[in-house]
């Protein structure tokens, strides 16, 4: 196994966090009904707007290696929460395909846009680990 890619999550005040990927920083909140100040997007958004935007990517690329038009792509996604346990119980996404892009193009664009990364993660369940570490040894602090 290659060695893992590291993403940081650093808490900065109330429910507002800075994550730090690569040479990227970004904040996550919740919205006020929650307790946060809505500053930023949720987790949970950014869980649902990261499969979105691996779709798109997925289907760019399609298009570009097809040679067929990509102004227009879009994704949207709509998702559905659930309370037992609390999580995203389903999640609706409409992929826009640009204006001519063939008929008989279309089933195989679907074909790849559904196999993204992060859609073949949701159907092959990683595993998952939590450990508990002292604040002091966490990188960064």
């Amino acid at each position: 196994m290659e060695k893992p890619e590291t993403i940081r999550v650093r808490h900065i005040a109330g429910e507002q966090f800075e994550v730090s990927t690569r040479q990227h920083q970004f904040r996550i909140d919740q919205p006020i009904r929650d307790g946060g100040e809505d500053s930023a997007p949720t987790p949970v958004e950014l869980f649902v707007s990261s499969l979105a935007a691996c779709v798109a990517v997925y289907a760019r690329r399609f298009l570009v290696r097809h040679e067929l038009p990509t102004e227009g792509l879009s994704v949207e996604a709509d998702h559905w929460m659930s309370t037992r346990p609390v999580r995203v119980e389903k999640i609706a996404l409409r992929l826009h395909f640009p204006d001519g892009v063939p008929e008989d193009k279309l089933p195989a664009l679907l074909a790849v846009a559904s196999h993204c990364t992060v859609h073949n993660t949701l159907q092959y369940l990683p595993k998952i680990r939590i450990d508990l570490v002292p604040a002091r040894n966490a990188v960064g602090v």
